[in-house]
């Protein structure tokens, strides 16, 4: 291969991923997309997360009938692959008369399968806490609410927040599903960006957006992780 050929080879990769007019054509359309996936992940994390919890705490009580459908939902949800159940509510819902704005499902779709799995990382550290710190906090006259508000989950929520950052940032990362039902966030703008120029600089300036929104939320989570790390303080 001659020089000519490799500096037309690379030429033509710079053309295709990193081209300056693409970028700047349909950079602030992808940057838009940016803040759809911002929005919508802080909301399914907020919403999974507290849901988890809940479910947890709720579990804790011990009504069986409850803990139940509990334990349905968690396994359910944490079996089906994220965009199955996206695509179920989409396109299966409007047959029985329920139509949900794509947005909608993506959240509620993110938001069960992260509540699925936050129920799981707290139930494991509400289990996790010695049984004789329940005896003890209840002869010192508490009740059990009081208990479980008071001495147990703040240790559940203490030992699951390793296991959870990484989670929450792993199934957040799943809102580049969206684009399957034409969510305008990062990726399904990028998507559209790529069909009207047929050049691939859309999908690269995609990706670059996502690593700046999700290296934030990485470095965070390592910060969490070393903050609550039992026998740091």
């Amino acid at each position: 291969m001659t020089a000519a050929d490799a500096m037309s080879n690379w030429d033509r990769f710079v053309f295709t991923f990193f081209n300056a007019d693409i970028a700047m054509k349909y950079g602030w359309e992808i940057l838009q997309g940016a803040g759809v996936t911002i929005l919508a992940g802080l909301a399914v994390v907020i919403t999974g997360i507290g849901a988890g919890f809940g479910l947890a705490a709720l579990r804790a009580i011990g009504w069986k009938p409850v803990n139940f459908f509990i334990i349905v939902f968690v396994d359910i949800f944490r079996s089906l692959p994220p965009l199955a159940i996206i695509l179920v509510l989409f396109f299966g819902f409007p047959s029985i008369g329920i139509v949900l704005p794509s947005l909608v499902v993506l959240w509620m779709s993110l938001g069960a399968v992260l509540a699925a799995f936050a129920e799981e990382i707290f139930w494991a550290g509400i289990t996790s806490v010695p049984k004789g710190q329940w005896l003890a906090a209840r002869s010192t006259g508490l009740t059990f609410a009081q208990t479980l508000r008071y001495v147990i989950l703040p240790q559940a929520v203490r030992l699951g927040i390793p296991p959870l950052t990484n989670r929450a940032i792993s199934i957040t990362k799943n809102l580049a599903l969206g684009s399957a039902i034409g969510v305008n966030e990062i990726l399904g703008r990028a998507n559209s960006a790529l069909s009207m120029s047929a050049n691939a600089t859309p999908l690269t300036m995609g990706a670059l957006l996502y690593v700046l929104v999700f290296i934030p939320l990485v470095i965070a989570s390592r910060t969490l992780e070393r903050n609550y790390r039992w026998g740091e303080h």
